[in-house]
């Protein structure tokens, strides 16, 4: 998803030697079509999120070939954001059933 020598979106973060932070982010799951505030009931539990959390970190680690810095999982954090070009994407991926 980043630039080749021609300006197209063909080359990978592995191409590319570029780096990732991960930081985990349930409110990301937040319901707020119904009440005041957000609910998190479809957020996974601790027990649930850090191994699946861990685990995502390691594979992008293991992909990457070099260790990928992250958050600390549940905490309040400060990160900023500078987006750098015209387009910004969104990676999700459907439960299975």
């Amino acid at each position: 998803i980043f630039n080749d020598q021609d300006g197209k979106m063909n080359r990978s973060l592995q191409e590319i030697g570029g780096e990732i932070l991960v930081v985990s982010q349930f409110t990301l799951y937040g319901d707020a079509r119904k009440g005041n505030r957000p609910s998190y009931i479809t957020a996974a539990r601790p027990e649930t999120a850090i191994p699946l959390y861990e685990s995502f970190v390691a594979k992008c680690s293991d992909l990457l070939g070099k260790p990928v810095p992250t958050g600390i999982f549940g905490a309040d954090m400060k990160v900023s954001l500078v987006n750098d070009g015209p387009v910004t994407i969104w990676l999700e991926k459907p439960p299975k059933d």
